[in-house]
């Protein structure tokens, strides 16, 4: 009895409160949260830039009247000329192409710049521009030159020279919580240093198909096209995160963004600034998510951590002695419990460090020691040997039952394209993550093991034919090398 009388006590006591008293409660309430983001905007803004991009593209084309035989079907039967019609003779054309995005000022130590200046921005938004300028909130321009970029996890780095110029602080994507607020500040649709407030709808977003290493962190604040490379902060207004991308069936924003988070942009800006290129950790696996069906099979029940489907010959993790069925738990003293963010700590642990794995065998746990080596030293073995995944700029991984029932396929039946590399051979193609392939060469395909087998396996020929699934069709791809 003594719940029931509690709650009308709770009553009475919260309308013995004035009305008065808590509306002036929730109105000062929401000033202090006006405030909060005042203070944000303040502190943020004249480190956010405005980034604008120029480049030329060269184009070939007849141009002026078209003839109904000038097409490259009729052409390539006939030649150029016909009796009747003029020889025409295609004209080279050049193009002036612009683009948009937003940057922000940072550094390692979080000092001021006094000569130079480094500037944090997407690899997309600046990519293949023949110039870059940026302009500050007090509307100071500046030609940009890149200091590197990594295309694989979008980042890029730019340096101005400019003096006294405050950098952003950079905080903890890792210490983040869903629900927190942040606050996104760039330049949408060109407008300049637009804020828009939101919370961290979730972390650890991947397998999206947008780079080629995913962490990202979902926030529904709003970010439109113009807001790449721009900084998503905390209320603290330290940099969280990069935002990058949105999912939009209209091309516009639908509550869902994704943000590079810092913590990853950190170790790849670091890289970038000292040598101007990243060089990524390989460790020689082939991984897939720990499913509570695989977990069953395995006795591994209870268990969390990242599966090893395949353990590549000659590799690192081979060396050390990882196998076939083993389950990685820990990584450098750290729980493994995601595929995504594994194969991201192992690509920016540095080359020649001796990492400690602790894996489950048997039911046992057994601690390894691997000694990491560079990602391209992995893909010139694999060069002389024949060609690789890698080198076609093409990764996949196992169809789980969850991956099954998002792509409408089959668990077992093919492999998942996780990243195409821009420029590749698989690029080239037309080839898009989240695409199934089915056959390697007419030969059926269940594992990225057996993916891999199939496609060193017609490094002589310097062909491949694939057979593809994608949104509800099928079709073959002749990838050529």
């Amino acid at each position: 009895m003594k719940h029931y009388l509690l709650l009308p006590l709770f009553v009475l006591l919260v309308m013995s409160v004035p009305a008065a008293q808590a509306h002036d409660g929730g109105i000062e309430s929401l000033k202090q949260t006006g405030k909060a983001f005042a203070s944000v905007a303040r502190r943020v803004s004249p480190s956010v830039v405005f980034i604008q991009t120029e480049s030329i593209e060269e184009t070939r084309g007849y141009g002026g009247f078209r003839s109904p035989f000038s097409d490259d079907l009729f052409r390539h039967f006939f030649g150029d000329s016909f009796p009747g019609f003029p020889e025409r003779k295609p004209r080279e054309r050049r193009q002036r192409k612009v683009g948009q995005g937003s940057g922000f000022v940072f550094s390692l130590d979080n000092g001021i710049h006094r000569e130079r200046a480094y500037i944090l921005t997407n690899n997309h938004v600046i990519d293949d521009a023949d110039r870059i300028t940026v302009t500050f909130k007090d509307g100071h321009e500046l030609d940009a030159t890149v200091k590197g970029t990594d295309p694989q996890s979008d980042i890029a780095v730019l340096e101005v020279g400019v003096s006294d110029v405050p950098a952003l602080s950079l905080g903890d994507s890792a210490s983040l919580e869903v629900g927190e607020w942040v606050v996104a500040i760039g330049n949408p649709f060109g407008l300049s240093h637009t804020l828009t407030a939101g919370v961290v709808s979730a972390k650890g977003r991947s397998s999206l198909g947008i780079n080629d290493y995913e962490d990202f962190i979902q926030t529904d604040a709003a970010i439109n096209p113009g807001n790449s490379g721009g900084p998503l902060v905390n209320l603290e207004g330290e940099v969280v995160g990069i935002n990058t991308a949105i999912f939009s069936r209209s091309g516009g924003y639908m509550g869902v963004g994704f943000a590079i988070p810092i913590n990853m942009a950190k170790g790849v800006a670091t890289q970038l600034l000292q040598g101007g290129e990243v060089s990524r950790g390989y460790l020689g696996v082939s991984i897939q998510q720990l499913t509570p069906e695989l977990a069953e099979s395995f006795g591994l029940g209870g268990r969390k951590g990242v599966l090893v489907a395949q353990v590549s010959e000659g590799s690192p993790a081979g060396k050390a002695g990882l196998r076939q069925g083993d389950l990685v738990v820990k990584y450098q003293g750290e729980p493994v419990e995601d595929s995504g963010k594994f194969r991201n700590r192992v690509s920016l642990t540095p080359p020649g460090t001796e990492a400690e794995m602790t894996i489950v065998r048997g039911g046992r746990e057994k601690t390894l020691r691997v000694r990491i080596t560079r990602l391209e030293d992995a893909v010139a073995v694999t060069r002389e040997s024949g060609i690789g995944a890698e080198e076609l700029g093409i990764s996949v991984q196992d169809i789980t039952p969850e991956l099954a029932k998002k792509l409408g396929a089959r668990a077992g039946e093919g492999v998942v394209v996780t990243g195409v590399s821009r420029g590749s051979v698989a690029g080239m193609a037309g080839i898009e993550p989240g695409s199934v392939i089915l056959q390697v060469n007419k030969s059926p395909v269940s594992s990225a093991g057996e993916f891999a087998e199939l496609i060193n396996a017609s490094a002589d020929n310097r062909r491949v034919l694939l057979l593809l699934s994608r949104r509800g069709g099928t079709h073959y791809v002749v990838l050529r090398w």
